[in-house]
């Protein structure tokens, strides 16, 4: 059983048509991060049901500076989506079976991304379909590899702002990212961001989060 539209009409027919622009895309990944939360992650498949869900939890990556970051290995052949013009996804493989789904940002050349770690149902989702995770969510949505490169403000994967719901801003907690304690200094930046409202939110032990315990 799949989760029908949560946003009344008015508010799913905007999630379905409107886009984010240009301008909120050509910012520091840290701002995109925090924008990030409470907007809507849309795919509209060739075939079946679209799918969405409201954005919950995300981490900035800024660039070679940032150690944490696939832009420190400079411009390779995984990195060419990184560091090509904001308002692209960036999905990537880990641990040979995970994907990830990050937003390009800031300019072409700088190597920003942010990453979305979880989101919550609004749409098209099995009700048991967990979706706390980076890879939970990408399964749930039904992103892939495929999708590296492709322009979010256009096309059957994109982003839409935040619906005009009562009670639905996010209520924002700042910590440090997840799984990137070999990353020295930056392994303790306070760049992950997530809404502490949400039950979909990810729940890393503290030994994944920033340098470890």
């Amino acid at each position: 059983m799949r989760i029908k539209s949560t946003l009344p009409p008015d508010a799913r027919d905007a999630a379905f048509t409107e886009r984010l622009d240009d301008a909120f895309f050509a910012r520091d990944a840290l701002v995109v991060a925090r924008a990030l939360l409470g907007t809507l992650l849309v795919h509209r498949p060739a075939e079946g049901d679209a799918r969405a869900l409201r954005i919950v939890e995300t981490e900035a990556y800024r660039g070679p500076k940032d150690l944490a970051c696939h832009a420190r290995a400079g411009l390779t052949k995984r990195t060419r989506t990184l560091y090509g013009p904001p308002g692209r996804a960036y999905v990537f493989l880990i641990y040979g079976m995970y994907e990830c789904f990050n937003v390009v940002c800031f300019g072409e050349g700088k190597g920003h991304a942010v990453l979305v770690r979880a989101g919550e149902p609004v749409s098209g989702i099995p009700a048991s379909q967990r979706t706390d995770g980076p890879g939970r969510m990408t399964r749930a949505l039904g992103i892939t590899r495929a999708h590296d490169g492709i322009d979010l403000r256009e096309g059957r994967l994109f982003l839409a702002p935040a619906p005009r719901l009562s009670g639905a801003r996010p209520r924002v907690t700042i910590t440090a990212r997840v799984g990137v304690a070999y990353a020295g200094l930056y392994a303790e930046k306070p760049w992950r961001f997530l809404d502490a409202t949400s039950a979909h939110v990810s729940r890393p032990g503290p030994r994944q989060i920033g340098a470890g315990a």
